[in-house]
C-alpha cells in the first residue's frame, strides 16, 4: 500500500487504479492505443466526510469505480486518481 502526504477534503478519495493488463489471456500483447482504462484501484486516503455522511470506505479497500471517474494526478510520480465517494461502485 502506498504511503502519500496528501490528505483528501470531505468526501474525496485518492485511489491507485490497479495495472493495466499488458497481455490477453492466450499471450497476444496489447498495444498502448487498444489498452482499456482500468476500472478497479486500491483506496490509498480517504477525506472525512460530509457533515451528516461519515465515508463508507477506508483506506486499503479495493474498489471498482466508473471508467472515467475522477481526475488524474501525479504524486511522487505515480498516477493516482482522485474522485468523490459517490463515483465509488462497490467495494470488493
Amino acid at each position: 500500500m502506498a504511503n502519500i502526504n496528501v490528505k483528501p477534503l470531505a468526501d474525496r478519495v485518492i485511489v491507485k487504479p490497479a495495472d493495466v493488463e499488458q497481455k490477453t489471456a492466450a499471450g497476444i500483447i496489447i498495444p498502448d492505443t487498444a489498452k482499456e482504462k482500468p476500472v478497479k484501484g486500491e483506496v490509498v486516503a480517504v477525506g472525512n466526510g460530509k457533515k451528516d455522511e461519515p465515508m463508507s470506505v477506508k483506506v486499503g479497500d479495493v474498489v471498482l469505480y466508473g471508467k472515467y471517474s475522477g481526475t488524474e494526478i501525479n504524486i511522487d510520480g505515480t498516477e493516482y486518481l482522485i474522485m468523490r465517494e459517490s463515483d465509488i461502485y462497490a467495494i470488493i
